[in-house]
């Protein structure tokens, strides 16, 4: 399957960008309209920060396991998501890019690996549920950014 790539450009810099999504449960903060029940486990922050989560997408319902795999401050963090009992196997990337006039540009990629065939023969409905979802996520990352850095600032 294709993968699907959101993005916003935000006045914070790449470091407190980084910082902020560094930390696994801020991540709940801004995705809590489709994953739901967050459990956390290893690390706080960085490699190997996880979270079990209750996905709601589309009518249905599923446990997904969420797991740093990759860390590269400030511009990258990949986290490895599993699924449908193991049947789906995707990676969560998000890549933050200075912006020439201050700020940062944040994408966010969401890239199937393996997905139930129900995934796969109704691959563009998927996508475009996933799309929306990830498109108001960081949204709503833009608005808790702002929450974040001025209560960091003061």
């Amino acid at each position: 399957m294709k993968s699907v790539t959101v993005s916003i450009d935000v006045p914070q810099t790449p470091e407190q960008v980084y910082d902020f999504l560094d930390v696994m449960a801020h991540h709940e903060r801004f995705t809590n309209h489709y994953l739901t029940d967050w459990h956390y486990s290893g690390p706080g922050r960085g490699i190997g920060s996880c979270a079990t989560v209750t996905a709601a997408l589309g009518g249905m319902r599923t446990d997904v396991t969420i797991e740093v795999v990759k860390a590269d401050p400030p511009q990258r963090i990949v986290e490895r998501n599993v699924s449908a009992a193991g049947r789906r196997l995707a990676h969560g990337t998000y890549t933050i890019e200075p912006l020439r006039t201050g700020g940062s540009h944040v994408s966010f990629t969401y890239a199937w690996a393996r997905a139930p065939l129900a995934d796969r023969l109704l691959a563009p409905v998927v996508r475009a549920t996933m799309r929306r979802a990830n498109r108001t996520a960081v949204r709503r990352l833009a608005t808790e950014l702002v929450r974040h850095v001025s209560t960091a600032g003061s």
